[in-house]
């Protein structure tokens, strides 16, 4: 597995080895003993979830508080998505930073997004499998939500002049400064 930096050090590109012949291709998504080593710690999880979503729709930016905060693992499975994670740490030199990075099933790619860190995402394709392994269970007491469009995170969605289609909930997100402290 390849293990590739972005502008966040503690959020992770995670390239699985792909082994392709005329039959079609086997990739190992998920080694409790490569992950480890490649976060340099161990990492437990504790909950599936499996998303679909068609073109246009944006999920996020959700995170949990502590005590329930959760780390990530996320990968699509069919189709393309533009994948983000923003620091929401306070105490954080990085704090409200953001990157992003395109995950397909064509690259394979899967995004580890600690805890600290709201995600989302932006379906690319007609429509979207989305995986997601979490380090803790989905608490409703401690979910929180940022907009999407926050001008002080200034994520750079690749919209062109579409509009997202959002649920009711993260159109009435709060911006990051509204948002109760993670730290």
């Amino acid at each position: 597995m390849k293990v590739i930096p972005t502008t966040l050090s503690e959020v992770l590109i995670l390239e699985p080895t792909v082994f392709r012949d005329e039959r079609g291709y086997f990739l190992e998504s998920f080694n409790q003993h490569v992950l480890d080593e490649a976060l340099g710690q161990h990492i437990e999880f504790v909950q599936d979830n499996h998303s679909r979503s068609t073109r246009g729709v944006l999920r996020g930016l959700h995170f949990q508080r502590a005590p329930r905060a959760q780390g990530k693992l996320v990968r699509v499975s069919q189709g393309r998505v533009f994948d983000v994670a923003v620091d929401v740490r306070r105490s954080s030199p990085s704090f409200g930073h953001w990157t992003g990075v395109e995950l397909s099933e064509e690259n394979h790619r899967q995004l580890w997004i600690p805890p600290g860190f709201a995600h989302g995402f932006l379906v690319l394709s007609d429509s979207a499998d989305f995986l997601y392994k979490l380090t803790d269970f989905y608490t409703p007491a401690f979910e929180a939500s940022i907009r999407w469009d926050d001008p002080a995170i200034g994520i750079r969605w690749p919209l062109g002049a579409s509009i997202p289609r959002l649920s009711s909930k993260d159109s009435a997100a709060p911006t990051l400064a509204e948002v109760p402290a993670f730290d």
